[in-house]
């Protein structure tokens, strides 16, 4: 072979190697889990959220960063397994979604950095050491779940004036968030000089013979606890209040949305998209030990006047000039 052309064949092979040589030498694309009791149909509005905070420090999912998922679907049983997995994948960082969830995966690793979407207060829950220096691994989100149990029932008074006898439906599965409900519906029940009935449901099964005591001893409204069971048994619930025309306050937006009579909450897609900023910025480096656990501070009363229309109730109009929105 001639000189030339040897030289210039050894060129062109450095050079088809440079890009092989320049992807070797790229980090690899950080790797983020995902844990939810539900599955992905119960929350898409809210991980739509959950991608825009990623997107807020700059990672888009399949661009600069590897989102795994792992849905329980209703099967709490399933977590600790899934836990495991998203542990043997090595992840960055683990995203939760839930009371329960965020302690189990808290008892699996204390290395692995978790951010948390939880109701209850988070050093309650043994998440955190306090709000403003959580320590450990673990930081992320407080919606405030409990909190709002107490206002929520305000509200659906005002909406029911003549509602004396008042339900409250918990998930007994979760045993922190279903007392700190009841404890703050008590109060509440008390003050206002009501009735109150605490019926109990961890399956759909029980959820009709939650409704079927309602109907039976002829409660004069309902308020369904903040729960992600509950929230996967929107229709559910919606169709049984429909069905029995009762009045009912919710814990989320999207009961109102599908025909619930009212919600009042936290905005929960806000709540998601500060929950990825969060696994964004432990991405970036920082530590979960610094970051303050953050509490909701938007908070929403949707009201449905077409189902209050259809229960025979008139909003009143402080309730229709403070709600967030009005569905007609």
């Amino acid at each position: 072979m001639k000189r030339r052309g040897f030289i210039m064949l050894l060129g062109g092979a450095t050079a088809a190697a440079w890009p092989l040589a320049a992807r070797a030498q790229q980090p690899a694309m950080p790797v983020v889990g995902f844990l939810d009791a539900r599955s992905p149909e119960a929350v898409r509005e809210r991980l739509r959220g959950f991608r825009q905070g990623l997107r807020d420090n700059g990672y888009v999912e399949g661009d600069n960063v590897t989102i795994v998922y792992r849905w329980a679907e209703n099967k709490i049983e399933r977590l600790p397994e899934l836990v495991a997995e998203l542990l043997r994948r090595q992840v960055a960082v683990i995203a939760t979604a839930g009371d329960q969830v965020a302690q189990l995966a808290k008892a699996a690793t204390t290395t692995t950095p978790i951010v948390f979407i939880v109701s209850q207060d988070p050093v309650r829950l043994g998440l955190a050491a306090n709000l403003a220096r959580p320590g450990g691994n673990v930081t992320g989100i407080n919606f405030l779940g409990g909190e709002l149990s107490a206002k929520r029932f305000g509200l659906l008074r005002e909406l029911v004036p003549g509602a004396a006898r008042i339900a409250v439906l918990v998930n007994p599965a979760d045993a922190a968030a279903s007392e700190a409900a009841v404890t703050d519906v008590e109060a509440a029940a008390r003050a206002l000089g009501l009735q109150l009935r605490i019926l109990k449901a961890s399956t759909s099964a029980e959820i009709d013979g939650a409704f079927a005591t309602l109907v039976r001893e002829r409660y004069d409204a309902l308020s369904v606890s903040n729960d992600p069971f509950f929230s996967s048994r929107r229709a559910q619930l919606v169709n049984l209040t429909a069905r029995h025309a009762i009045p009912a306050a919710f814990a989320q937006r999207d009961f109102a949305e599908a025909g619930g009579l009212m919600s009042y909450a936290s905005d929960i897609v806000d709540v998601w998209r500060q929950s990825g900023v969060y696994v964004g910025r432990v991405l970036r480096g920082a530590n979960p030990a610094d970051l303050p656990v953050v509490q909701s501070a938007k908070f929403e009363l949707v009201i449905n006047a077409q189902t209050a229309r259809m229960l025979g109730l008139t909003v009143p109009p402080s309730l229709l000039a403070t709600a967030d929105e009005v569905i007609e």
